[in-house]
């Protein structure tokens, strides 16, 4: 599984320099976020992804997540970017304002087992992504 997440990571690092990003796929380290480099506007940028496999109304990003991503140098554009059935959603975390924090029961990771615990997530609209490109085959029924 984890081969299959970083080659989907590499296809959107692929996907966003083929658009004039300068990014690098960093998704094979312990760093807060899977790329990194420049925006199509030379700006310095990280990119946080997650491919989800089931439609959520809500794109969840863990607390820690996001504070790790926000504690970098200020000059750093943040993103997070989401993939699920229905459509691909990027958020500039930069000018996210007034997040709710919220304690879910997840998966305790994404790959390694089944187990779960309470974690602390904000929970994002799809209205508060930049860009929404939607897949026009989706079955979000699933």
């Amino acid at each position: 599984m984890i081969k299959k997440i970083h080659s989907l990571e590499k296809a959107v690092v692929f996907a966003f320099n083929l658009e004039g990003w300068d990014l690098i796929h960093t998704g094979e380290t312990c760093l807060p976020f899977d790329a990194q480099g420049t925006t199509p506007k030379g700006r310095k940028a990280v990119i946080e992804m997650k491919f989800r496999e089931k439609y959520y109304e809500t794109k969840i990003l863990e607390v820690s997540k996001y504070n790790a991503l926000m504690n970098l140098d200020t000059d750093i554009e943040k993103f997070y970017y989401v993939q699920d059935p229905k459509a691909n959603y990027f958020f500039w975390l930069n000018e996210l304002i007034d997040l709710q924090k919220q304690e879910l029961y997840c998966p305790n990771t994404t790959m390694w087992n089944k187990s779960k615990r309470n974690k602390n997530v904000y929970l994002l609209r799809e209205e508060q992504a930049r860009i929404i490109n939607p897949n026009k085959n989706a079955d979000t029924e699933t």
